[in-house]
């Protein structure tokens, strides 16, 4: 049950990514640094797609991916295409592997040590999807 919720509720943060990068009115306002906001919206993109990748596709399904959370906030003027890109491969990567997730995984302990305490897998998806969203509306300031 909760696996099902969960593949909602990513589905529909993920939409809600991409629109929030779509209604950027120029590509370059991604990137734009402004009084109060530490880090832009472009950024703020690449760093959502690389912790669900990291987390949820590398650790969970086994991806073969590799974050360098350092680019993710230093890396700059990527076009507005490959963000959008890459928001619908994370997406791709999230639903493949929470189809594959067992109700006994869920239960089960996450498979690396994030915080300073062990969390069931299943808490630990439901922070990620709180990330998620904490940060799109980081997004969505930003862009207004």
């Amino acid at each position: 049950m909760i696996t099902t919720v969960l593949f909602a509720l990513f589905e529909r943060e993920l939409d809600t990514l991409k629109q929030e990068i779509s209604a950027y009115e120029q590509d370059e306002l991604l990137w734009k640094s402004l009084d109060g906001i530490q880090n832009p919206g472009g950024n703020l993109c690449l760093h959502l797609t690389g912790n669900l990748q990291h987390f949820i596709g590398a650790t969970l399904g086994d991806t073969g991916y590799i974050r360098n959370r350092d680019a993710e906030f230093k890396l700059k003027n990527i076009q507005r295409i490959k963000l959008l890109e890459e928001i619908d491969n994370t997406r791709r990567i999230v639903t493949d592997t929470l189809e594959q997730v067992s109700r006994k995984e869920l239960d089960s302990n996450y498979p690396i040590m994030v915080f300073e305490e062990p969390m069931t897998t299943e808490f630990f998806l439901v922070y990620l999807l709180r990330h998620l969203s904490y940060h799109i509306g980081q997004i969505n300031y930003h862009r207004r």
